[in-house]
């Protein structure tokens, strides 16, 4: 089943001109644009500020001023708010689905069929999108539903900043909703109006002949693209510039080995088309048009540009259980969404080595694993500047790039692990371990070497102040390495911990 987002930026120009121009623009502060209605200036948008004290889109700029001392006006410009929509709506299809697409004047939809699940179900998804927004100073509501017509209006009219239809309760939802949420002009639902159709749902069981007599067809539309009885489809939005292969079939296909030939023989045009560009691969999407028009797809990323097509097709046919072909798929696009700049290299070296369908390169194993439904298995590590070992490393996304901080040049255990303290028998106070005890097990002190002295870090932590760590590498009997540490800020006494093993 589709699950479809529909995001409504209620003060998309306002926001749009406050994020271009923010120093003299400040939040707090009423801001309103402008357009021509004949001989008088109106109000086109409005900020939540401007809203709150009452003006509206359609008011005269006169009588906004009258209501508003100091009002900020700019003039309004539809066709930078559209391509601002578009910018905005190529973001989303880059950070949350390849399918998204602007949802003019004021909203976009994203195809959220099978994506949701990657950001921990709908209503965390939602709430990662409206948060980004929101940090960044764009006002929005969001619904997820099973058509694009019932997002919009329950986005609009369903009264939450968040909501989530359950799939299959579409009707139920929209038959509380204003029959002006169907996306109507405004004068039909004026005349809907005036006839007694005030809900939605107060259609339902009306005959659709008179209605289109007396309305247009356009109701009837309208009404059956929201219930899902009319498809309406969501063209991906893509950079013009993103390389892309499409190709189509005379007969619908849906096998699992006819979707992988296909997804093969694009991946390798694809790939000729990013080695004469010199680029390489980051992030791909590989979308399957269906005979019902409805569009599906997946996506993968790499942690390091690529442009080795067995390696690329082989992301996504471990992946096409995925995919419900339906009746028929009919094409399929793989577009490079995001590429880097990669060099040329010599064939019949980077063939070396290889064995099982895997090159020597370790990126090609963590695409295979951070692609597969198991992603948060899968993570990389980048160094932090610290003093204290265990805050030295942070888990990031397989596929992220690390920041450029260096790994400290001192000798650290291959397994370093939370400490855990252990009992010690040593000759003297001061002197490392002769013997001691980690899980039940006792382990006799061949050889020791420090103590080598850490500094606790006390600007982060008050419990931290005058506190040291005096480290030392411990060899035992059947040759075994450890890492241990003395801390001796507990009141009673020394306590020792063993904080990793060396390979």
């Amino acid at each position: 089943m589709c699950r479809v987002v529909s995001l409504f930026l209620p003060t998309w120009p306002t926001d749009r001109l406050r994020r271009t121009n923010g120093t003299a623009l400040p939040p707090g502060r009423p801001f309103v644009t402008a357009a021509r209605d004949g001989a008088r200036r109106v109000v086109a948008g409005a900020c939540a500020a401007a809203r709150s004290a009452g003006l509206r889109p359609g008011m005269s700029i006169a009588h906004a001023n009258a209501l508003v001392a100091g009002l900020e006006v700019a003039d309004a410009d539809p066709d930078a708010d559209a391509a601002g929509l578009r910018q905005l709506a190529m973001w989303a299809a880059r950070r949350w689905s390849p399918i998204a697409a602007p949802d003019p004047p004021d909203g976009i939809l994203i195809d959220a069929t099978g994506c949701a699940n990657l950001f921990g179900g709908e209503e965390p998804m939602l709430a990662r999108i409206t948060g980004t927004l929101e940090r960044a100073g764009i006002t929005v509501r969001a619904a997820i539903a099973d058509t694009p017509g019932a997002a919009h209006a329950v986005a609009r009219f369903g009264g939450e900043p968040v909501s989530v239809v359950a799939p299959g309760r579409t009707a139920e939802t929209l038959a509380r909703l204003p029959v002006a949420a169907l996306r109507l002009e405004p004068e039909v639902a004026g005349d809907l109006h005036r006839f007694g159709f005030k809900r939605v749902g107060q259609l339902y069981g009306e005959p659709r002949a008179p209605l289109t007599l007396r309305f247009g067809p356009e109701l009837g539309r309208r009404l059956d693209q929201a219930l899902g009885g009319a498809f309406e489809a969501i063209t991906p939005l893509f950079p013009e510039e993103a390389p892309r292969r499409r190709c189509a079939f005379a007969e619908p296909i849906g096998s699992a080995e006819a979707l992988a030939g296909a997804a093969e023989r694009l991946a390798g045009d694809l790939c000729t088309d990013l080695e004469r560009r010199g680029y390489g691969a980051r992030s791909l999407d590989l979308l399957f048009e269906r005979v019902d028009r409805v569009t599906l797809a997946l996506r993968v990323g790499t942690a390091r540009p690529s442009r080795d097509p067995r390696h690329l097709a082989r992301l996504f046919t471990d992946r096409l259980e995925e995919v419900d072909p339906g009746w028929g798929v009919e094409a399929m696009m793989l577009v490079a969404s995001l590429t880097e700049p990669l060099g040329a290299r010599q064939s019949a070296l980077a063939e070396l080595g290889e064995g099982a369908g895997l090159s020597g390169d370790l990126a090609e194993l963590v695409d295979r694993l951070a692609n597969l439904p198991q992603v948060a298995r899968v993570y990389g590590a980048a160094p932090v500047e610290s003093d204290l070992p265990e805050r030295t490393v942070r888990r990031i996304d397989p596929l992220s790039v690390a920041a450029d901080t260096a790994w400290p040049a001192l000798p650290r255990p291959f397994w370093l692990f939370a400490p855990e303290p252990v009992q010690t028998v040593a000759l003297l106070p001061d002197d490392p371990p002769a013997r001691f005890v980690w899980r039940g097990r006792a382990y006799r002190v061949r050889r020791a070497d420090g103590p080598e002295r850490i500094h606790l870090e006390w600007w982060r932590q008050p419990s931290e102040i005058r506190g040291t760590r005096d480290y030392y590498r411990i060899e035992d009997e059947e040759g075994g390495r450890f890492w241990l540490f003395r801390d001796g800020r507990s009141n009673a006494g020394v306590r020792w911990f063993i904080h990793g093993v060396f390979g």
